[in-house]
């Protein structure tokens, strides 16, 4: 932090590089920058501490979820015969042509 006497020699500095026409001008843009930054920051570490709080949200407990299906699963359910009563489950012609 600069002292008082710093912050007096800095504005004399500014005051005699600059003029007196142009220092409040400057004084402007800087302050303006400034609030450019801070803005800038304070949307930054909102932002991590949103992604920080979704993070830490527990998962849902194992018993609400299904398991995956299984490969072996998926593949005997597409090799099942259908159970329609309408259709013969046997390929033998004699028993298909009663």
């Amino acid at each position: 932090m600069l002292s008082p006497s710093d912050t007096i020699l800095i504005f004399v500095v500014a005051l005699l590089l600059f003029g007196p026409e142009h220092l409040p001008k400057i004084a402007r843009q800087l302050g303006d920058a400034m609030r450019h930054v801070q803005t800038t920051t304070n949307a930054f570490m909102a932002e991590m501490e949103r992604a920080a709080a979704a993070s830490d949200r527990p998962n849902p407990p194992a018993w609400t979820q299904e398991p995956p299906a299984s490969h072996d699963e998926i593949t005997d359910a597409a090799e099942l015969p259908s159970h329609d009563s309408a259709t013969p489950t046997t390929t033998d012609p004699e028993t298909s042509a009663r």
